[in-house]
């Protein structure tokens, strides 16, 4: 198997995974915080696991372009709920 087979095999899979469980997930995540609610040990734990993953798999998404944009608009979708978190958080 080559690189390229490989890689689209590996990016096969991160995408099956992200749209059937991180997705649901992190807008859950996002909606709550919106609401004003603050994350629980869980939450934290779950995000803190989803960026190590990210940051596991850039390399990969570095070799593929065309992956970047939405891999960037993910990566944003975790700052906000970050961010409107701790702003949560300082509010509580």
């Amino acid at each position: 198997m080559t690189d390229t087979s490989n890689d689209a095999g590996v990016i096969q899979v991160l995408v099956k995974r992200f749209e059937e469980y991180r997705l649901p997930r992190i807008l859950a995540l996002k909606e709550k915080v919106d609401n004003g609610e603050i994350l629980n040990d869980l939450d934290i734990e779950y995000l803190e696991e989803v960026i190590e993953d990210a940051q596991e798999h850039k390399a990969l998404v570095d070799q593929h372009p065309e992956w970047q944009a939405i891999s960037a608009r993910v990566a944003g979708l975790y700052n906000e709920i970050t961010r409107t978190a701790l702003e949560n958080e300082k509010g509580s």
